[in-house]
């Protein structure tokens, strides 16, 4: 194993290995410095996928348990083996992480376990472990793609047993009685959802007005209506001040956020989804010179580097949405701009998806952006239960909403509660990355019957001319 070398990426996370991968695609020394022991970062190993797994898992359960009957199917004697949902789970991410191991063997990389520190611009030293000798490796450039972590809350401390963590709730022995879920994010609704289908009572507890925020507004509402339909509590506006954990459960007290109003609640579980911060502590920034902002996020320039020439960053370290893919698309980009070449990012047509049941999904502005940036614009919204694909499927929540230009009928934005949103705004993104228009989408044959119909014609709306509704 070398130890100089043209690229060092610290961090295998979506965003290292996929810079690593194509760095040496294009013919540059590589080695990436990862300290889990296995690739694919909190993504693959307590994040996306395993959440993906069981949510799905979780779904069949519901599934058999609440909807079968109704398309004919008698299931008698459900039962729930949460050891072997849990060992399936596992097994996916075990697979995915052996194939991106493969993968650094496929293209020449060098894959060294370790905790990456930058010494200085060009040496990076990683430490194995207790009692093993430290590595000092040269390179001519270093990209940081360390990701983040859980953000703490104030007053409550996780203790990964009755206080959780989403690496935690991924893991849970037993089905909890009551559970409660403080944020009422992509997470904290994607985890309560898994628990909830299983048999928790699931409480969210929420600062802020709204479930999603962030997201456009008529989405949020409606998904926080379905979701309270399905059985989900929100207790909204109400801020967490202290858990104390104990044998018979966990008590936490919270505190109105307007009125004041101070009360308490118990759970057997709690979960913290607060949101994540940046995770660029120990990498030795200060030494090497690297400036890093008041929320620990490392400003880059349009090229990804760093105010120290030769240092790189991508993905959650450098700010925006903290997403696997968006991370995938910088670590690509910036490897190619390394070997000279060029690269660009939309980051405007990134979608963000949200994989409870229905998903939710959305790319480009939403209506309340649009109006503050004073921007006119023409709103397409078509039903699912207008849609012929989902009402056979029995799956006809949400809908789908268009958002153009109103001067041009460019695409905007797009935002999607329904069922298998988080395909369909895909051929969404595709028409926006090509600067194309909801006229664009309208003219295009889809297949009938087919959930992108409802596509089609939030597309048609968006000109006045949505055919079934």
């Amino acid at each position: 194993m070398s130890d100089k070398y043209d690229l060092v990426v610290i961090g295998g996370g979506p965003g290292g290995y996929v810079g690593a991968i194509r760095a040496a695609q294009l013919g540059l020394k590589t080695a990436i410095v990862e300290m889990r022991g296995t690739l694919g970062g909190t993504c693959l190993n307590v994040g996306c996928i395993p959440s993906k797994a069981l949510l799905q898992s979780s779904h069949h359960f519901e599934m058999a348990d609440k909807e079968f009957e109704h398309h004919g199917v008698d299931v008698s004697g459900l039962k729930l083996n949460l050891k072997t949902m849990l060992g399936r789970k596992e097994k996916v991410v075990d697979d995915l992480t052996k194939g991106i191991e493969f993968l650094m063997k496929k293209n020449k990389i060098d894959y060294i376990v370790g905790a990456g520190e930058i010494i200085e611009a060009g040496k990076v030293s990683v430490s194995p472990g207790k009692g093993k000798k430290k590595q000092v490796l040269e390179t001519e450039n270093i990209i940081i793609a360390t990701g983040s972590e859980v953000t703490p809350l104030k007053g409550v401390k996780i203790d990964k047993k009755q206080i959780v963590s989403s690496t935690g709730a991924l893991s849970l022995i037993k089905v909890p009685k009551e559970m409660v879920v403080i944020g009422a994010g992509v997470i904290g609704l994607e985890l309560g959802s898994v628990w909830r289908r299983l048999g928790a009572n699931v409480t969210v507890v929420e600062f802020l007005d709204v479930a999603l925020p962030g997201m456009d507004a008529e989405v949020s509402k409606n998904m926080q209506r379905i979701l309270k339909k399905q059985g989900m509590n929100f207790k909204m506006k109400t801020m967490v001040t202290g858990a104390k954990p104990a044998r018979g459960g966990v008590t936490l007290t919270m505190q109105g956020r307007d009125d004041k109003k101070k009360e308490t609640m118990k759970a057997d579980v709690v979960l913290v989804a607060i949101g994540r911060r940046p995770f660029t502590d120990k990498l030795g920034l200060d030494k090497a010179g690297v400036t890093v902002d008041e929320r620990g996020f490392i400003p880059v320039d349009e090229d990804f580097q760093t105010n120290v020439p030769g240092i790189y960053a991508i993905g959650d370290v450098i700010g925006g949405a903290m997403l696997a893919h968006k991370a995938e698309d910088e670590g690509a980009v910036c490897a190619e701009i390394l070997s000279g070449e060029t690269g660009h990012i939309d980051y405007d047509s990134i979608p963000g998806i949200v994989y409870t049941h229905p998903e939710v999904a959305a790319a480009g502005k939403t209506e309340e952006q649009l109006k503050e940036a004073g921007i006119e614009y023409n709103s397409g919204k078509f039903p699912f239960s207008a849609n012929s694909r989902a009402r056979c499927n029995a799956d006809a929540d949400g809908f789908v909403k268009i958002l153009s230009d109103k001067a041009t009928d460019r695409l905007l934005g797009c935002h999607i509660i329904g069922p298998q949103a988080g395909d369909l705004i895909q051929e969404v993104v595709n028409v926006m990355e090509f600067g194309g228009s909801a006229e664009d989408i309208a003219r295009i044959c889809h297949g009938h019957p087919g959930l992108p119909e409802a596509v089609k014609e939030a597309a048609m709306a968006a000109g006045g001319r949505a055919i079934h509704i």
